[in-house]
């Protein structure tokens, strides 16, 4: 492997050290790195790993951000605090969007880009309202009673169409679910319809953008509905329809937890509270086969299972973690409930990997343990044992059949997991002795979106990053170019060459400034579901 400099911001010429910022994040397509200070937004070329642009920020920018991300095709970065919005440009430009929220109204709990870099979403706290906001029309379209509106779970009832951007919501208003499909730009309704559903756990566009997939809470029976692009009915799916014996608890048990489609748009993983994953062949939505997670499981000439062991031998101290591939039966390690917690079971994790041959997944009750498939022959492939919660399965999002992998605790904050079918069990990076300081606030890694050979990852910490390449040999082209002279620490004006963004004046800023309304002048939710446009004078 190989590692980049670590880049630290901090002060120059002063005592007070690195400089705090849990926001770092690199761009959707792997070119830049963001970095969020209290006053600037620096933003670093991945290649040269030097500063390409410093966006000051506002000095009325006060309170805690609430939201950093970037657009889709990496080309602004939007910073969100409690009442205010802010949309820079990232690359070559000075735009700069603004929206303010009144203090009369209701705390956004969420906001993201939407499908374009030009348009944003809003998330109101209880669900009073989901806001779009356009900066190139410089209108706001909002909707009354989002079904999702928490961090956690405000995407499950919000997707935008591949390709063409349609949105798709789901509501709910005096006991009844609604899906509405809003037209791209001006967002109007071009379809809204009562599902047949009790309480909806979630909806998604397929990857091709086929099918709109909506599924039903996991306390009610097992189903998921699939409609056409243009939202009428297409297939329902009420479980399996000749379970055997030893799968009656996927028709009586909890019900859907999880649903994952697969990018080739072939097959969709549907799974429940039961220890079986039903893979259904698309567009005819019959099932295809099914996915049984043994309690036992047994090595063999097509399956490796792979152990953590992250103490010596004969020593018991304590070292960075290797895995042992298995050679008889083991057994995963379940959780072990008292008596006064609720009993967990099923399936919530099923991934697909980009080529759509491999699907991850993770049981609530054996949370330490994953198990890749092979959709192809419908076979375990692979079953990966930890000593900790996996929190984090990610699949490369170019290079097939590549994961990376994170688990909870301290001991782990510093380590990243990746396989391959063809590794001798997963690697693990320990980047604690790679940084300048020690591993402080929270960590994240994730991968890093590039065209060289070898796959990259993306660390950080609350005071420095770092970009890890997987590659095995000097000769092979790296994500950045390995020049001393190239690294160093964010400063302020230490970078020659760099794009110094000031934030725009009153005049220009009034052009891209969007006003959202108090909750006094929303639509109050009732027995009717309406939609309320609301255009910036």
């Amino acid at each position: 492997m190989r590692f980049s400099r670590p880049i630290q911001w901090s002060r120059p010429d002063t005592d007070y050290g690195a400089l705090a910022s849990p926001h770092s994040l690199p761009s959707p397509d792997g070119e830049l790195i963001a970095t969020l200070l209290p006053s600037s937004i620096v933003v670093r070329d991945v290649e040269s790993l030097v500063v390409r642009k410093t966006i000051k920020l506002p000095p009325d920018l006060a309170g805690g951000v609430t939201s950093f991300t970037w657009s889709p095709s990496s080309t602004r970065i939007l910073v969100a605090v409690t009442d205010q919005i802010h949309v820079f440009s990232a690359k070559d430009g000075d735009f700069h969007g603004t929206t303010s929220i009144p203090l009369s109204a209701t705390k956004p709990t969420v906001i993201d880009f939407a499908a374009s870099d030009g348009e944003i979403c809003i998330w109101s706290s209880f669900g009073i309202k989901f806001t779009l906001v356009n900066f190139t029309s410089s209108k706001a379209v909002e909707i009354a009673n989002p079904k999702f509106y928490n961090a956690a779970s405000a995407a499950k009832g919000c997707s935008f169409r591949p390709n063409t951007h349609h949105l798709a919501l789901l509501t709910r208003s005096s006991g009844k679910d609604m899906i509405s499909i809003h037209s791209p730009g001006a967002r109007e309704i071009e379809r809204s319809w009562y599902p047949d559903t009790i309480d909806a756990q979630g909806l998604a566009w397929s990857p091709d953008g086929r099918w709109l997939v909506v599924w039903e809470s996991s306390a009610q029976a097992p189903r998921v509905i699939f409609h056409t692009s243009d939202g009428h009915f297409f297939k329902d799916w009420r479980g399996p329809v000749a379970p055997t014996p030893q799968d009656m608890d996927l028709q009586y048990g909890a019900g859907v937890k999880a649903v994952a489609l697969s990018l080739d748009g072939r097959h969709a993983a549907i799974a429940n509270g039961s220890i079986c994953i039903c893979i259904l062949n698309t567009p005819s939505m019959v099932e295809a086969m099914r996915l049984r997670h043994p309690p036992v499981v047994q090595p063999k000439d097509t399956l490796q299972v792979w152990q953590e062991q992250n103490t010596l031998p004969n020593t018991g101290s304590f070292s960075s973690p290797v895995f042992v591939k298995a050679t008889q039966a083991v057994t995963p390690q379940w959780t072990n409930l008292s008596s006064l917690q609720e009993p967990i079971s099923g399936c919530s994790t099923a991934k697909f990997d980009c080529s759509s041959s491999l699907l991850a997944t993770r049981l609530d009750d054996a949370p330490g343990t994953i198990w890749i498939w092979d959709i192809a022959s419908s076979d375990l492939r692979a079953v990966l044992m930890y000593h900790a919660n996996v929190v984090k399965l990610e699949w490369h999002p170019m290079q097939p059949e590549l994961l990376l992998i994170r688990c909870e605790g301290d001991s782990y904050s510093s380590l990243t997991f990746v396989w391959d079918p063809l590794s001798h069990g997963p690697r693990s990076i320990d980047l604690a002795h790679r940084l300048p300081g020690t591993v402080s606030g929270k960590t994240h890694a994730t991968w890093l979106k590039t065209t060289t050979e070898s796959a990259a990852i993306f660390f950080t910490d609350s005071t420095t990053c770092m970009v890890v390449s997987l590659s095995e040999t000097d000769g092979e082209a790296l994500p950045w170019r390995d020049d001393s002279a190239l690294a160093g620490s964010i400063s302020q004006g230490s970078d020659r060459g760099m794009q110094s963004s000031e934030p725009a004046s009153p005049l220009e800023a009034a052009n891209n400034s969007i006003e959202i309304d108090s909750d006094d002048y929303a639509s109050e939710p009732d027995d009717t579901f309406q939609f309320k446009r609301f255009i910036s004078q």
